[in-house]
């Protein structure tokens, strides 16, 4: 009679645990997702990395061009620093 009994009540509990566990790990995910948002993969920091670099290389092909077209010197300190 008390196997019966439970199982009666505990068909409907199923859902009730199910959004409990959901309650109880929200706070975990969250926290990982924020970490994930905060953080720079090593991926990512080689592409800014990469892009900082042909940023300096273009800016430091234009300085030549406009210097040999003045007939001078190029100043490369016009060319931001690659990071």
């Amino acid at each position: 009679m008390r196997i019966l009994v439970l199982a009666i009540f505990a068909l409907p509990l199923g859902g009730c645990i199910s959004t409990a566990v959901d309650i109880v790990t929200l706070p975990v995910k969250a926290a990982s997702k924020t970490v994930d948002v905060l953080t720079t993969s090593q991926s990512e920091a080689d592409e800014k990395r990469g892009r900082a670099l042909r940023k300096r290389e273009e800016c430091i092909g234009k300085e030549d061009r406009r210097a040999s077209q003045r007939r001078r010197e190029p100043d490369y300190s016009r060319c931001p620093e690659a990071r």
